[in-house]
């Protein structure tokens, strides 16, 4: 095949549109793909940049701001393997989903409506899909293995972020992260990354439903921690469930996680040695707290793994609770089994969020791929971790070289008490052991909501995390 028959490199593909928001003002949204490439070296001469990836990107800028006051936000979801379409249309951006609540959920086609909340009224908003999510894929002729990792991703979401803000001019502006699930993990990675690496200091890191120690979810034989901090979470579901009678939730949490603080890892590490007496209360009090029978607690051995759990607290009724959002039920085709089969409250919000994303995109940002946008992918998998061999995945110790470095850095967490994937007490537990000095742990502020791990779909917490979130961005909060 002769040179000049060879197919052209991949560019960016971005499309411009303008819009309004309720208050009257204008924006800009640029939406589609940026060409992520890497220095090419052969014998130590430089050859020129190569295509790696195609990452797809949507970017709300504020028309007439000035840039060197006017935040920007860079927002992701997690997975591994999710795209940012929750962050995107549930919370922070210009339109999000109408899908209804648990117990209250509307039928398909769902909805799509102005998002009067949006972060966008005090932050400019670019939303970043990692390689093989959304619309984001590998250049032709590459791999997109590398990117399916803890390394890998940090540095292509990085770079995206460093490309943006050059390209846009926005290297004097405040500049946020907010991420989400696995996304707080990526945060926490890219606050110390985009430091060391670009001098790319970060004003704010907002972090939903964070988890930056695995080993806080880890039920794995010989780990006891993950059994006591998913206690005060199973509380809370089997309150909203009924299962504690009249009793505020506050009272409800208060005791939960006063025994999961100190009792319950004590009865754990007490094994065999608990007198028949103690392990009787022990036993009493976790099924008093999670709402299961004595004899289920006394027949795993005081320890409730979580899937185990969704699946028990409501076996009477023939019903399983969500692990993303315990509020809400589903049905299992055999209501014996001891794993469910499927996440209701994943069930839940599949469709609606599906729905309005692939209509949105096409017809309001008028952004046209045939490609299948990659909601939720397993081809991310098997994800590597190769750089935590031999010790568990954690990132609190990046987060706190980057608060260490910059102690200017805040911290927003935001929890949900029945996200039943990343505990509330569990991230409180990683940021209690945060390594800073006491005058940077008052830059860490957190938030509480009675929903899941996506709170927002909760209208009344959507309303509230808006406001938390913006009180952040302006510097309101803690």
């Amino acid at each position: 095949m002769s040179e000049t028959s060879q197919p052209a490199p991949p560019a960016d593909n971005l499309v411009t549109t303008s819009h309004s928001l309720p208050s009257g003002q204008t924006y800009t949204a640029v939406t589609g793909t940026m060409v992520l490439r890497e220095e090419v070296f052969t014998e130590g001469r430089f050859d020129g940049l190569r295509p790696k990836a195609e990452v797809f990107v949507t970017a709300y800028t504020l028309d007439g701001a000035d840039a060197a006051s006017r935040p920007v936000t860079f927002a992701f979801n997690g997975g591994p393997g999710s795209s940012s379409v929750w962050l995107h249309l549930g919370v922070l951006g210009p339109r999000r989903v109408v899908m209804g609540d648990a117990g209250a959920l509307l039928p398909p086609p769902y909805g799509l409506a102005d998002n009067e909340e949006t972060l966008l009224a005090v932050s400019d908003l670019v939303f970043i899909d990692p390689v093989s999510t959304g619309y984001s894929r590998a250049a032709e002729g590459e791999k997109a293995e590398p990117y399916h990792g803890f390394t890998g991703d940090l540095e292509s979401v990085g770079e995206i972020i460093r490309l943006w803000t050059t390209r846009n001019g926005r290297w004097m502006s405040p500049k946020f992260l907010a991420g989400e699930s696995y996304g707080t993990v990526r945060a926490a990675g890219l606050a110390d990354h985009l430091q060391s690496r670009y001098g790319m200091y970060l004003n704010g890191v907002m972090l939903i439903s964070s988890v930056l120690d695995f080993i806080t979810g880890d039920f794995n034989q010989g780990n006891d921690l993950a059994y006591a901090l998913y206690l005060p979470t199973y509380a809370a579901i089997a309150h909203h469930h009924g299962l504690h009678g009249d009793r505020p939730l506050a009272d409800v949490l208060r005791e939960a996680e006063e025994y999961a603080a100190r009792d319950y890892p004590w009865a754990l590490a007490r094994g065999a040695r608990l007198t028949p007496e103690e392990r009787a209360a022990a036993v009493a009090k976790i099924a008093a707290l999670t709402g299961l029978s004595e004899d289920y607690v006394d027949r795993v051995d005081l320890r409730v793994e979580h899937i185990r759990f969704f699946t028990e607290l409501l076996r009477s009724r023939r019903q399983v609770v969500g692990r993303l959002d315990g509020r809400f039920v589903g049905w299992d085709p055999d209501a014996g089994r001891e794993h469910f089969t499927a996440d209701p409250s994943m069930n839940a919000i599949m469709g609606p969020y599906s729905a309005a994303l692939n209509h949105y995109l096409r017809t309001e940002l008028d952004y046209a791929n045939d490609l299948p946008y990659e909601l939720l992918t397993s081809r991310v998998h098997p994800w590597s971790y190769k750089e935590f061999e031999g010790a568990h995945v954690q990132v609190v110790d990046k987060l706190a070289a980057a608060m260490r470095a910059n102690p200017h850095l805040r911290v927003h967490v935001a929890c949900g008490y029945h996200d039943g994937a990343t505990p509330y007490f569990a991230a409180e537990h990683s940021f209690a052991h945060l390594p800073v000095p006491p005058e940077l742990a008052a830059n860490v502020e957190f938030a509480y909501y009675e929903a899941g791990h996506m709170m927002y779909v909760h209208e009344p917490s959507r309303l509230r995390q808006s406001a938390d979130l913006a009180a952040f961005v302006r510097g309101e909060n803690g």
